[in-house]
């Protein structure tokens, strides 16, 4: 509750700075506009900006210190980012680019149309240009890709004071001094070695004698969700990157993983709801993109509800309109049950709690929770049949058909739940995305065989009773 109000009475602030800034604007008040966005959260600027008028955008802008002007470019949207870049003369765009982590401009050139990369490449020394097209050419997805090369490197033989000079030297330009890098000359990692540990030494010792030799590392090539999983696992606030020599190449550090799960989350969270997953927030999206992301999945979905007609069709003939009504509810319930299990198992996968060699245990535990949940659910339906739909609507349910619909719910719950929980699992063993099949696939099959449950049950059980 406390963070809530806290967002709040941020956004409350953010909007009052906006109207400031409007007026203020009308008024040509450029030394209170400055001093204004100077004092904000780049990441509030940034939005700020984003709320002005396209015409006020860049000269607000300029209003920004050095500093604050690269982070909160960081901050704003591709769309924002390329207008600023239009306007932005070469001086301008170097002193931006210049005062930026590498990585942070590599998200940002990575965005970008061809044409305004290579105008931003112009401006960036030799050193910085060949570092940029080294990570882009990392794998997608990848380590290298959200890595920093900004980092502070330090030699096994130098004493704690030679540390604290090197990191004074050169700290105010790395993207993290708490953690720092013992390499030899050839860039090989040899140990890590934080602030506190240094200020815990006399200014004498070399920093051999007690730097961390066992440490975790990442290379380039890594899975960058397997990294984050790394780094969420054993609370790290930095981890090296190194190449198959073991030679150290960069870090990424927790704010670049806060982005990554952020991203992930929202691919999942996409994927599971049967849309293409999109970069573009959703207010900038066009009816076209939104279009584009959605019909694919409408349109497999579409068709595989052809194997539901199937089975309709197939027992139409057999049973009776009050047997039929029930069939939306014992769909709903399945498919409900089914994206209950989908969903805790892809998100067990996705944090590492859950493996594939764990199926068994993983099929043990929900085939418990399955007829315990069935259990309840098949007795509220039959009191619903027999009470709701029966002596207050004047449905003529008996106490036959009731007792089929509700069996046939049991049976469905307990089936839709280990669909649920290997259908994920079954896709990792493959090497495919749990989240692609978590609601759409499941959903469709745990509909027909909760039809086809239904229905023999129905069809072989009426008669006898």
């Amino acid at each position: 509750m406390e963070e809530l109000e806290l967002m709040e009475g941020l956004q409350e602030e953010l909007k009052e700075h906006t109207k400031q800034v409007m007026q203020l604007l009308k008024e040509k008040n450029f030394r209170e506009i400055k001093a204004i966005i100077n004092d904000m959260y780049t990441q509030d600027t940034a939005q700020l900006l984003e709320e002005l008028p396209e015409k006020d955008m860049p000269p607000v802008f300029r209003l920004l210190s050095k500093e604050n002007a690269a982070d909160t470019f960081v901050e704003m949207s591709t769309d924002s980012q390329e207008l600023l870049i239009s306007v932005f003369t070469d001086a301008e765009l170097k002193a931006v680019f210049d005062e930026m982590f590498l990585d942070d401009a590599v998200d940002v050139i990575e965005e970008m149309p061809a044409n305004v990369v290579k105008r931003i490449i112009n401006q960036a020394d030799s050193k910085t240009r060949q570092q940029i097209n080294q990570i882009l050419n990392y794998p997608k997805d990848s380590a290298g890709t959200i890595m920093t090369v900004e980092y502070v490197s330090l030699r096994s033989h130098w004493t704690v004071r030679e540390c604290f000079d090197r990191i004074r030297q050169v700290g105010s330009d790395k993207e993290t001094i708490y953690s720092c890098y013992v390499t030899d000359t050839k860039r090989k990692l040899l140990g890590v070695v934080s602030v506190r540990d240094l200020l815990m030494h006399d200014y004498e010792t070399e920093i051999a004698t007690f730097m961390e030799t066992d440490f975790l590392v990442a290379e380039t090539t890594d899975d960058k969700e397997s990294v984050a999983q790394l780094i969420s696992k054993y609370d790290l606030f930095s981890l090296p990157v190194v190449d198959k020599e073991n030679r150290m190449v960069g870090i990424i550090t927790v704010d670049d993983i806060l982005d990554v799960v952020e991203e992930e989350t929202t691919e999942d969270i996409a994927k599971m709801a049967a849309v293409l997953p999109s970069d573009t927030p959703y207010l900038e999206q066009s009816t076209w993109q939104i279009w584009k992301n959605r019909i694919p999945w409408l349109l497999v979905l579409l068709i595989s509800s052809t194997f539901t007609g199937i089975v309709i069709n197939a027992y139409e003939a057999t049973l009776s309109a009050l047997l039929f009504a029930c069939v939306p509810m014992i769909m709903g319930t399945g498919g409900n049950a089914g994206s209950q299990a989908s969903s805790t198992i892809t998100r067990s996968l996705a944090v590492g709690e859950v493996q594939p060699r764990d199926f068994l245990h993983v099929l043990w535990k929900e085939l418990r929770a399955s007829v315990l949940l069935g259990l309840v659910l098949a007795v509220a339906c039959f009191g619903k049949l027999m009470l709701i739909d029966g002596l207050l609507l004047g449905y003529p349910y008996t106490w036959d058909i009731a007792l089929i619909v509700s069996v046939a719910l049991l049976l469905t719950i307990v089936l839709a739940k280990l669909v649920g929980c290997l259908m994920p699992i079954l896709a990792k063993v493959c090497k495919l995305d749990p989240a692609v099949v978590a609601s759409p696939f499941i959903t469709t099959i745990v509909d027909v065989l909760s039809l086809i449950i239904y229905c023999q049950i129905a069809t072989s059980l009426l008669p006898a009773i």
